[in-house]
C-alpha cells in the first residue's frame, strides 16, 4: 500500500520562503557591518628618559723618578812640604842574562813523603800474650783514686809488638781516666808476647789489648 504525503510535511513548499528569509537577514547584517564604526584607542604616548651619562676620568700615569745617589765627597788634599827632598834610588843590577847558555832553575819543591809503616796489621800468625790475658790482669793494681771515686770501666791500649815480642809506643786509644790509664800503660809495657809471623819469619806487627779495671765488693 502506498502512503500519501501530508501537504503539511513536505519541505518542498518552504523553500523558497526559507531561502528569501536567509537572504535578507544576511543583507541586514552586511548593512549594519558597514555603517557601524569602530573607534579604535588613540596610542598612548611614551616618553624616554634621558639616560645617565657617566664620564670617564682619564687616569694619568705617573713615572716614578729615581733620584741618583749624591756623588762622593772629594779627597781631601794633603799638603806636601816644599822643602822635602826625594832622594833618588839608583838600583844596581849586576845580573846578566844570557839566553845563549843553559838557565839555571830554581830546584822543585821538597815533598814531604810520609814515612812508609814498618808493621803489619794483619799476619798469618798474630802475636801471642805469654800468660794470657788473665796473667796480664793479675799484674794489675787498682789505682787508689780510682777505687775512691768508684771508676770502672775498660781501657783499650795500641802498641807495637817487634821481632823480639817486645812492646813498643804504646797508646791509650780509649780510657777511663783516674790513673786507670796510666796503670795499663804500665802493665803493657812488661807484657811478653810471641811474635807475630810472616811466611815463616818473625816481623813487627800492630796490636790492640783491653784491660778491666772492675771494683770488687
Amino acid at each position: 500500500m502506498s502512503q500519501r504525503k501530508k501537504p503539511e510535511a513536505d519541505l518542498k513548499t518552504y523553500y523558497t520562503v526559507f531561502l528569501q528569509i536567509g537572504l535578507l537577514i544576511t543583507l541586514v547584517i552586511f548593512i549594519i557591518a558597514v555603517k557601524v564604526e569602530f573607534a579604535s584607542s588613540p596610542p598612548q604616548e611614551y616618553t624616554l628618559q634621558e639616560q645617565e651619562v657617566i664620564e670617564m676620568e682619564e687616569i694619568i700615569r705617573t713615572e716614578h723618578i729615581e733620584t741618583p745617589p749624591p756623588p762622593p765627597r772629594p779627597p781631601v788634599p794633603v799638603e806636601v812640604p816644599d822643602d822635602e827632598i826625594i832622594d833618588d834610588i839608583d838600583f844596581q843590577i849586576d845580573a846578566e842574562l844570557s839566553l845563549s847558555g843553559p838557565l839555571d832553575l830554581p830546584p822543585p819543591p821538597q815533598q814531604d813523603e810520609e814515612p812508609e809503616e814498618d808493621f803489619f796489621v794483619v799476619v798469618e800468625q798474630m802475636p801471642e800474650l805469654i800468660g794470657g790475658l788473665q796473667g796480664l790482669q793479675d799484674r794489675i793494681r787498682y789505682p787508689e783514686q780510682a777505687r775512691r771515686a768508684g771508676i770502672e770501666g775498660r781501657v783499650y791500649v795500641q802498641f807495637i809488638v817487634n821481632e823480639r815480642g817486645e812492646v813498643e809506643d804504646p797508646v791509650v786509644i780509649r780510657g777511663i781516666g783516674g790513673g786507670c790509664d796510666e796503670e795499663a800503660i804500665r802493665a803493657v809495657r812488661e807484657a811478653q808476647f810471641r811474635p807475630g809471623l810472616q811466611r815463616g819469619r818473625p816481623v813487627r806487627v800492630q796490636y790492640s789489648l783491653p784491660i778491666v779495671f772492675r771494683l770488687q765488693n
